[in-house]
């Protein structure tokens, strides 16, 4: 067994409570042999990691992802740029791995000027189906995973109109649309990108679990909120989908694990099996 793979964890909620970053420590904590791994927090205290890690996985948070303070933002695509650069020469062994979630991919999109970022009509937010592309349908992270499958969805911001020249000059492909709506006029947003065999980001949360989702919506306050905010069939449509073993779970399952399992594929570490039950 090599030394332990390197991989931080950039949180980009801004000080706010949430569960994003417990599932995703919970994620990586299920490769205690393989890989360290350090949080930086990224809109607090102006925290972004060096090119001193193998993996870089960036959470999603709130608020509009045009906007900064004129530091945090400034360093975040720096990092993303010398990421890219440094791929372009690396040896497949020495490539940097990076997921973006959310708020993360939407800053990143942008960067990259894959299409147009927009605030949403209405806050998404529940459980919903994801509708894989014919990319999608080949994308290795995403094989596990049925046609439609299910995700967590919190946002108030979408990517939308793909620039289909850029994505094509970048190499990325677009995997994911979000759910069908026929009884409304809006484009439907675009759920994952991959923008390089390295590279890979969603507008969704797979990094969820249903075990810890569920806890959190049945305590009190929580329920309140979003029977309040969203009504009550809402929050019971989320609860039944919460105990259904082929939503979120598989999810949480597949998606995160196999973009950790890959990386560590190609870094030349051999992996012992892990179990995500």
């Amino acid at each position: 067994m090599n030394k332990k793979l390197k991989l931080a964890i950039l949180d980009m909620n801004n000080g706010h409570p949430n569960q994003g970053l417990r599932c995703i420590c919970s994620i990586v904590e299920k490769y205690p042999k393989e890989i360290d791994y350090k949080i930086y927090d990224v809109r607090v205290n102006d925290e972004v990691p060096d090119l001193g890690y193998d993996i870089y996985i960036s959470s999603g948070g709130p608020g509009n992802p045009l906007e900064g303070n004129g530091v945090w933002e400034v360093k975040f695509t720096q990092l993303i740029d010398q990421l890219w650069a440094h791929n372009k020469t690396a040896n497949i062994a020495d490539k940097k791995h990076a997921f973006f979630i959310c708020h993360s991919f939407q800053l990143v999109c942008d960067h990259f000027q894959l299409g147009e970022i927009t605030k949403r009509n209405s806050t998404s937010f529940g459980i919903f189906p994801v509708h894989k592309t014919a990319a999608g349908k080949r994308e290795k992270v995403l094989a596990q995973l049925g046609n439609p499958f299910y995700a967590i969805d919190s946002r108030d911001w979408q990517l939308v109109q793909p620039n289909l020249n850029v994505i094509k000059k970048w190499g990325a492909k677009i995997l994911a649309l979000e759910k069908i709506r026929d009884h409304v006029a809006y484009e439907r947003a675009i759920m994952a990108v991959r923008f390089s065999d390295e590279f890979i980001g969603t507008q969704f949360h797979p990094e969820a679990d249903a075990e810890g989702m569920t806890a959190h919506l049945l305590k009190q306050e929580n329920r309140d909120k979003i029977i309040q905010n969203f009504g009550k069939r809402k929050y019971n449509n989320m609860m039944k989908l919460l105990a259904n073993p082929t939503t979120i779970a598989a999810t949480n399952e597949a998606i995160l694990p196999s973009f950790i399992e890959n990386a560590i594929r190609q870094l030349s570490i051999e992996i012992e099996a892990v179990s995500i039950d």
